[in-house]
């Protein structure tokens, strides 16, 4: 296997440089945030494209200050060192790239408070189908949802995600694909990874950011290609656990998990039991962007060779 390289502290390194420390705050308490990006290979092309860096990037800056972490980088910077990064391990296929936040003091204080000891790392790997299923069979937790009071879910700690781990590990053990979380208040709020949307009499409903969800980036896409390109109107309400058993359709949407659509739920089948019709039409919508192919969206690709 050759050499991995990643970006760490300002310089790409090879990976095998790159050490943490068992006293570190990142290994012992989880004091980091995170992003998850693609870059998508065009093989009639020949050429890979960073999709919707900026808007990650934007996100992690927004997650660190909000943990009280500094990067002394801008948007710009980090996507032009992704790039370079991108170059230097030679991806030449589908590719998610993790930029990671994170305290690498060695102090035993849990604090994020007045320790300058911050550091970022970004390293790359190939990844085509995170799901490896055309469609999901899911059930709805027993593990709630961390909330904004808790541990916030909008800033991608790495601590949170023990929380989506749990929720994971039920399901699958119960014979699903992956899980739904409940808010603590009983409504529908999102998957480990990934939110949800439901089609229900023509419309297209998904939580609001105050039910404890990602402000996902796909998410936003999703709904504005439902808006704009399939015409549809798009309605951001709390949801009832019930409304996912006599939903029309149901969907997963996110950076690793794409557009994946739900034929059951809770041993419930969803529709007619198939991939939906408007599933079908935003991942077609969505699969024809990532490589720059739709003028509208091709700001959103940055290609890399």
């Amino acid at each position: 296997m050759s050499e991995s390289y990643v970006f760490y502290q300002g310089q790409i390194v090879k990976e095998s440089e790159v050490n943490v420390s068992v006293r570190s705050k990142i290994f012992n308490y989880g004091l980091g945030c995170f992003e998850g990006i693609r870059a998508y290979w065009d093989e009639e092309k020949q050429q890979l494209y960073g999709f919707a860096m900026e808007e990650h990037y934007q996100r992690l800056l927004e997650s660190a200050k909000a943990l009280f972490m500094e990067v002394p980088y801008t948007v710009e910077e980090l996507c032009d060192f992704t790039v370079e990064l991108l170059k230097k391990n030679g991806h030449k296929e589908t590719t998610y790239i993790r930029p990671v936040v994170y305290k690498g003091s060695n102090k035993l204080s849990p604090t994020l408070y007045g320790d300058d000891d911050d550091r970022i790392v970004i390293y790359t790997q190939a990844l085509g189908s995170y799901s490896g299923k055309d469609t999901l069979r899911v059930a709805v937790s027993s593990w709630r949802r961390i909330s904004d009071t808790m541990l916030p879910p909008r800033t991608k700690a790495t601590a949170g995600y023990l929380n989506s781990a749990l929720a994971s590990m039920e399901v699958l053990q119960n014979g699903f694909d992956e899980a739904i979380f409940l808010t603590n208040s009983g409504f529908v709020c999102e998957g480990p990874g990934e939110n949800i949307f439901l089609v229900k009499k023509g419309k297209l409903v998904t939580p609001p950011v105050s039910d404890d969800i990602l402000e996902g980036i796909t998410r936003k896409l999703v709904m504005d290609l439902a808006e704009n390109e399939l015409g549809m109107e798009v309605v951001e309400r709390s949801v009832a656990r019930t409304e996912l058993y006599n939903s029309e359709e149901l969907f997963f949407s996110g950076t690793a998990m794409e557009v994946t659509g739900i034929t059951e739920v809770d041993r419930r089948v969803v529709g007619n039991g198939e991939e939906g019709k408007v599933t079908k039409e935003l991942k077609k919508l969505f699969f024809g962007l990532t490589t720059g192919n739709n003028p509208k969206y091709a700001h959103m690709c940055r290609p890399v060779y």
